[in-house]
């Protein structure tokens, strides 16, 4: 049984020194908060003031810039966590832990599934405490929704969110376990989240793109994930600063498809660098 459980020794070592380090622990949930309640509230009133003069499309609810805006927030600490996720790896082979745990009977796969299913857990965590924050200073999630619906929708969040994590959590450990340096894959990170979050549909409306970063923007995970988010969170047929957004079911599935096809490719990237790994 235990060959079948080994990951779970890896989450758990990881999750306890999560909560140990209190300043990580509070920077992780409090700075994303600060972002939304920062940023959003003033970009909020900026749009909201540019847009005074738009008539509204008749019959199709409005919501608020910082309403739509929120869920580009859960996205992007999303991204981040998962995409620093892996430098615990690198801290290990700096420390020596890493040469034990890949000398020990435990398959490799195992401590590949471990690091994600931890860096998911901790998006978890982050994307309740932003989704409860941005409900107290004002944006509108689940308007209207029943218990019922409420709680699906929450079930549906948390599945893209859980997805989109696992992707970028092991595409961050199949990047830490060919570097050897911390500040290598800070840079890495930094590079790669920039792009992802800005040709993404996290803080405007894709469909003002031009064709070719509009195509960038739909093959692109992130603005697979706020599609999600906001289908669940906001509904499936809104209109935001003069824009119409309309949802279907068959959307939802696309975008489910796109994390999971990427989930996977980076699970197969991560298995083969943890199997080229050297560890001294």
């Amino acid at each position: 049984m235990r060959q079948w459980t080994g990951f779970l020794t890896i989450y758990w070592r990881d999750m306890l020194r999560f909560f140990r380090f209190k300043t990580l622990l509070f920077s992780s949930l409090v700075q994303p908060a600060l972002w939304l309640a920062f940023f959003g509230i003033a970009m909020s009133a900026n749009f909201a003031r540019l847009s005074s003069g738009m008539a509204p499309l008749p019959g199709i609810r409005e919501v608020r810039y910082l309403t739509f805006m929120a869920a580009g927030v859960i996205a992007l600490t999303t991204l981040f966590t998962s995409l620093f996720a892996g430098i615990v790896i690198l801290f290990d082979k700096n420390w020596g832990l890493m040469r034990e745990v890949m000398a020990s009977p435990l398959p490799r796969e195992h401590v590949i599934v471990g690091i994600g299913l931890s860096g998911m857990t901790k998006s978890f965590i982050q994307v309740s405490i932003i989704t409860v924050f941005g409900i107290l200073i004002g944006v509108e999630f689940f308007s209207g929704y029943t218990a019922v619906r409420i709680l699906a929708s929450l079930l549906g969040m948390f599945l893209f969110v859980g997805i989109f994590s696992l992707g970028f959590v092991f595409l961050s450990s199949a990047i830490a376990a060919s570097l050897e340096s911390p500040e290598g894959l800070q840079g890495i990170m930094t590079l790669l989240s920039l792009p992802l979050f800005f040709v993404s549909n996290a803080l405007y409306p894709a469909a003002a793109f031009p064709p070719a970063l509009n195509a960038l923007s739909a093959a692109n995970p992130l603005t697979h994930l706020i599609n999600g988010v906001r289908y669940f969170t906001i509904g499936p047929d809104f209109q935001v600063i003069g824009v119409h957004y309309a949802v279907t079911v068959q959307d939802m599935v696309l975008s489910l498809g796109v994390l999971v096809a990427f989930a996977a490719a980076m699970f197969g990237i991560a298995l083969w660098r943890f199997g080229k790994a050297v560890v001294t």
